[in-house]
C-alpha cells in the first residue's frame, strides 16, 4: 500500500525544514519506505476533505490503506514501529527511546515554539518583555540535555527516533544565536543532519517549494 503524507503547498518557512512534514519524511528515508506527498494550500487544509483526516486542520497527516494518522510525533512513532531502523531491538533500549521522543516533544519543544510565537504574533514591546524568560526557560532546557548528551554521538547509544525528533526541534533555533553555545549539542544537529536519510527528505521538501510558483 502507497503511504502519502501531507505538506504546505508553499511553506512559510521558505523550505528549510523548519515544516512538521520533514520529520516524517526523515523517518520514512531512514527506513527506506517509498511515500507520495500530496500539497495542500491554507484554505484546503481548513476544509472538510483535510478536517476528516486532521480535526485540528494542520500538516502533515499520513495515509496508508485504511489507516489515516496525524500528528508528526504519533506519525514517526507509527513508522519507527512497523519498520526496522528507529527503534532498539532490546525491549529496555527500545523504551529508552521512545522517552526521548516524547522529551524532544513535550520538555524541549514548547519553550522554542513559544519564542517563535512571541516574535510573530505578539506586540513588539511585549515580546522584547518576554524574551528574556523565554529564552531563559530554553537556556534550562538546552543545558540539561546538554549535560546528558555530554560527549557521546546520539541520546541512548545508536541513532534513533528520539534523535530524530530532538534534532527537528533544535533546529528551530538555528540562528537565534541560542543554540551555539552549547557546542555538543550543535555538533549532536550538525550529526543528524549529515544523515544520508535526513538529506534525502531535506531535498525532497525543499524541491516543493523552490518549484511553487511566486506569490
Amino acid at each position: 500500500m502507497t503511504i502519502t503524507i501531507t505538506a504546505f503547498e508553499r511553506s512559510p518557512d521558505g523550505g528549510q525544514g523548519m515544516a512538521r512534514d520533514m520529520r516524517v519524511r526523515w523517518a520514512l528515508e531512514e527506513v527506506g519506505q517509498p511515500y507520495g506527498v500530496r500539497l495542500l494550500s491554507f484554505k484546503a487544509m481548513k476544509e472538510p476533505a483535510h478536517l476528516a483526516l486532521h480535526p485540528f486542520g494542520q500538516i502533515p497527516t499520513y495515509q496508508e490503506g485504511d489507516l489515516a494518522l496525524f500528528e508528526s510525533g504519533a506519525i514517526v512513532f507509527h513508522i519507527a514501529e512497523r519498520h526496522a531502523g528507529l527503534l532498539p531491538d532490546d525491549a529496555n533500549a527500545r523504551a529508552r527511546a521512545i522517552t526521548w521522543m516524547f522529551a524532544a516533544l513535550n520538555t524541549v519543544e514548547p519553550p522554542i515554539v513559544d519564542r517563535e510565537v512571541a516574535e510573530y504574533l505578539e506586540d513588539e514591546t511585549w515580546y522584547e518583555q518576554r524574551l528574556p524568560f523565554i529564552d531563559e526557560r530554553i537556556r534550562k532546557r538546552l543545558g540539561e540535555l546538554s549535560g546528558r548528551l555530554g560527549n557521546a554521538d546520539w541520546l541512548d547509544g545508536a541513532f534513533s527516533a528520539g534523535d530524530l525528533l530532538m534534532v527537528t526541534v533544535l533546529r528551530r533555533l538555528e540562528g537565534s544565536g541560542i543554540l551555539e553555545k552549547y557546542p555538543n549539542l550543535s555538533a549532536y544537529v550538525a550529526r543528524g543532519k549529515a544523515r544520508p536519510a535526513y538529506k534525502r527528505a531535506f531535498v525532497a521538501q525543499l524541491a516543493v517549494f523552490t518549484a511553487a510558483p511566486t506569490a
